[in-house]
């Protein structure tokens, strides 16, 4: 019979965002899944409090080698029950400010010497775009706008600066990108221009 721990169902549950962040961020360094590090998050909890989640097979093994002794058959030793392999604790370790990624294939590096300084207005908080590309998107360590929520890809969308000019591009995202109620896969970006990316707006303006 299989071990019924081992059984996993879907079930929803608040997290705060911080907790969130630094699981995502585990689960990059440590190449693994948000999921299975809650998992075990919740399965070191549970020890802690003397609840052992395997406990239902280990007594079943147990039973099995007793019987066998009456019967006879042999002093087998129960068979121990294998542990989840734990994923590492690892100390956090000091912010470092975010490199540029490399440019878009057949896109340069600009003079920033002859661009205009464009900035993206977003919740009340201006961000200036300063590079040639800036990314929007979920992931804390890829992004240079991070939007926390499950709805917005990794690495949702980006703000391209190519000759002198910026666009609105879309990465291969799930949910898209928005402008003037139409989804665009890329624009060029002009002043006042409103985007909406699900229900999150992002004004660009040029300073």
């Amino acid at each position: 019979m299989a071990d019924q721990g081992d059984r996993k169902t879907v079930r929803a549950f608040q997290c705060r965002d911080y907790l969130y962040e630094i699981y995502d961020r585990l689960s990059d360094e440590l190449e693994c899944s948000v999921d299975y590090l809650i998992n075990e998050a919740m399965r070191e909890y549970a020890r802690s409090r003397d609840q052992v989640v395997a406990r239902l097979g280990a007594q079943q093994a147990v039973a099995s080698a007793a019987a066998a002794a009456d019967r006879g058959a042999g002093a087998a030793q129960p068979r121990s029950v294998p542990q989840a392999r734990r994923a590492p604790l690892l100390a956090p370790t000091p912010s470092r400010r975010p490199t540029a990624p490399p440019p878009l294939p057949g896109h340069r590096h600009s003079d920033a010497v002859s661009r205009r300084v464009l900035v993206c207005e977003f919740n009340g908080q201006d961000f200036p775009v300063e590079k040639d590309e800036f990314i929007i998107g979920r992931g804390a360590k890829s992004a240079d706008l991070a939007i926390r929520d499950g709805n917005i890809s990794r690495r949702h969308a980006a703000v391209v600066f190519h000759d002198g000019v910026y666009f609105m591009k879309d990465l291969g995202s799930t949910n898209g990108i928005e402008f003037a109620g139409q989804r665009v896969e890329s624009k060029r970006i002009e002043e006042g221009d409103v985007y909406r990316i699900c229900d999150y707006v992002l004004r660009f303006t040029y300073q």
